[in-house]
């Protein structure tokens, strides 16, 4: 088989990469080929790298989401990282039964726990029972969570999301993934470069603001293709999403709670979603809300009270869900999409002063929803550094104390995505110099599976 390397720069677009600020990446990717990808749907992390790397949809692969509802355990779950929850064989299955002397990396795509991978590096906390959430690596082989942290420091969490998210994550990964190169050599290697992600939804995307966030990933993405080209390999460079410029936050939990169909739990003076006791609720991912209606007769109403709220452009059922390919048993019964400049809030609280405890500190598992405003320090923090540094020296006597550094406003996000992107020069892309094995016309995002094989393979 080919030496092969796939480097998933999120968000890179077409336009992006054509804005003359990327000018290495753009100057390789003349002397390749690029082919522009219609997105999964819904248009976001989880759901397009497993698109990719099954060659199925979500009807079938069950990744409907970034997270989504367990009916059985009545608990929304965000951001779960075990392999298997993905259903189907993988790329690096078809190519080990071909080949058995394939081996292959992955460096912080998703769902990156217990695979048939031969190598992976995936972030993963620690949380010690005292409320602390250290930095830490998942890793296989369980040494290599070490040799790579000896030798690159520990892995930057607090710079890979949050409000301090920066181009240091980034890098980093770029370094394990090197590594990971010389010490094994595998045939395949998948690697995530997350920069973009961030800026993009602080600012947006038409704005100088973010010239110096394309810099920064033309310089780790370019000095990455280089580092694999000398070694023989052949590099694809792909994206999973575009991020366009949104205005308007959407908070469908809010609308189902003034009619009565979303339930609370009060604990402490604070407002917890309750799920299970609830008629109907979204669980909101972006520009797209799955609609779990746990009271049927209430559907209608649920469908009717979602559909018109503004900045909602449709909202599907079952049967349009089909047509989408994302009917899954884990989908909401009614999956709802944003107008374009608009997206969907987790929110469900009607007065902040009863927001959860979670709600202003950076917590993607406890959340019933994607947080985009953890990108940002609130506003109404003077002082954040010395704010922050007083709350850890809190921590460090031992005193439980919240990090509460997010806003409840969710007019600060600038950036999105989730819902169908019908510009090709505002969505995903595939480059590679193996023009040969790219079909013509625009990819669908299941082509991205059988494209890679055929870079092993031919």
């Amino acid at each position: 088989m080919k030496k092969t390397v796939v480097l998933n720069v999120v968000a890179l677009t077409p336009r992006l990469l054509a804005s003359g600020q990327m000018p290495r990446l753009a100057a390789w990717a003349s002397r390749a080929r690029l082919a522009t990808i219609e997105p999964a749907f819904p248009a976001v992390t989880c759901t397009a790298q497993a698109d990719y790397l099954t060659g199925t949809r979500p009807s079938s692969h069950g990744i409907v989401a970034n997270g989504w509802y367990s009916r059985e355990d009545c608990e929304i779950r965000f951001w779960k990282q075990a392999n298997p929850l993905v259903r189907g064989p993988k790329i690096w299955d078809t190519a080990r039964s071909v080949d058995p002397s394939f081996t292959c990396a992955n460096l912080f795509w998703w769902f990156n726990m217990y695979s048939t991978v031969d190598y992976s590096v995936t972030p993963r906390p620690m949380y010690p029972a005292d409320g602390r959430k250290l930095p830490d690596v998942y890793s296989q082989p369980s040494h290599l969570r070490n040799e790579l942290q000896e030798r690159f420091g520990q892995f930057p969490l607090f710079e890979f999301w949050g409000p301090r998210a920066s181009i240091r994550s980034t890098e980093w990964i770029a370094s394990a993934s090197r590594y990971v190169e010389e010490a094994y050599d595998p045939t395949l290697t998948f690697v995530y470069l997350p920069h973009l992600d961030y800026n993009l939804q602080r600012v947006g995307v038409s704005t100088p603001a973010i010239h110096g966030d394309l810099h920064d990933i033309d310089r780790v993405a370019a000095d990455l293709v280089e580092f694999y080209e000398a070694r023989g390999a052949q590099v694809v460079v792909l994206s999973e999403y575009g991020i366009t410029d949104v205005s308007q936050p959407v908070h469908p939990n809010r609308a189902l709670r003034e009619r009565g169909l979303l339930a609370v739990r009060e604990e402490l003076g604070r407002e917890l979603l309750d799920a299970g006791a609830s008629a109907a609720f979204a669980v909101a991912d972006h520009q797209v809300a799955h609609i779990y209606v746990n009271d049927a007769s209430k559907l209608a109403d649920a469908r009717a009270i979602v559909a018109a709220l503004p900045g909602v452009e449709r909202v599907l059922d079952r049967q349009e869900q089909a047509a989408l390919h994302i009917d899954h048993p884990r989908s909401g019964d009614l999956v709802a999409i944003a107008e374009p400049g608009a997206w969907f809030t987790y929110y469900y609280w009607l007065d902040d002063r009863r927001a959860p405890d979670y709600a202003r500190t950076v917590d993607i598992h406890r959340k019933p929803g994607y947080d985009p405003v953890e990108l940002f320090i609130d506003p109404a923090i003077r002082w954040p550094a010395l704010y922050v540094g007083w709350q850890l020296f809190r921590r460090a006597l031992g005193q439980r104390v919240l990090l509460e550094t997010t806003a409840l406003d969710a007019t600060l996000v600038r950036g999105s995505h989730g819902r169908p992107e019908t510009d090709p020069e505002a969505g995903p892309l595939f480059v590679t110099t193996r023009g040969d094995l790219i079909p013509a016309g625009r990819l669908a995002s299941t082509d991205v599976h059988d494209i890679i094989l055929h870079h092993l393979m031919t």
